[in-house]
């Protein structure tokens, strides 16, 4: 497992919510953090079908164009009345000719759930890839998972996506009814930022 020995660090988002929950999880360490957004790097095709590898994409182009290490979060939920899906899809579901419009995203959850009816309680994970790449081409993998239920209609407006209608396991609020503070104690970012940190930062 390679260390983190840099005092900076690129993360290859234009997604300023992710930028912040993450500034928010590395804040305890002396490192600067910035974003592709804020270099002005474009964003790569994510052209796989997995959490891993469309990580992967993103994390060696932004080494590759920035010259730093570079940490990319390749996240989505997953609902299994839906096979999964939309998966590695979530943000395409979102996305219209003026945007992202994640309330039209949930919508479309919902609607294609009520189309199969599907069985209660409606399970779905938050899923969180992180790869860490080096401009050199080295890389380290680290996985997180949050379970729990889509649920409907949609409550709270904090967080971000699809926050709204996801009620974690154990818990009675949404993801969009949690403070950040507290989101990102049980996120499943959080799950796999504390294996990035025990992995590269200690």
């Amino acid at each position: 497992m390679r260390k983190f020995s840099d005092n900076r660090l690129v993360v290859a988002t234009h997604n300023a919510g992710k930028l912040a929950e993450i500034r928010e999880l590395l804040n305890g360490f002396d490192v600067a953090v910035t974003s592709c957004a804020e270099l002005g790097l474009a964003e790569p095709q994510e052209t796989e079908d997995n959490f891993i590898g469309n990580a992967r994409i993103k994390a060696h182009a932004a080494a590759q164009a920035s010259g730093l290490v570079a940490l990319a979060d390749d996240s989505g939920i997953c609902v299994d009345g839906l096979g999964g899906a939309p998966g590695v899809y979530t943000a395409d579901w979102a996305e219209t000719p003026t945007g992202r419009d994640f309330t039209m995203a949930m919508e479309r959850t919902w609607r294609e759930l009520e189309a199969i009816s599907a069985p209660y309680p409606r399970t779905a994970q938050f899923r969180c890839t992180l790869v860490m790449a080096w401009p050199d081409g080295h890389d380290e993998v680290f996985e997180g998972v949050m379970p729990g239920s889509v649920i409907w209609p949609m409550r709270g407006d904090l967080g971000h996506g699809y926050d709204p209608i996801f009620q974690p396991d154990g818990h009675e609020r949404t993801f969009a009814e949690i403070p950040a503070d507290e989101k990102n104690l049980i996120s499943h970012r959080a799950d796999a930022f504390r294996k990035l940190v025990a992995g590269c930062f200690t």
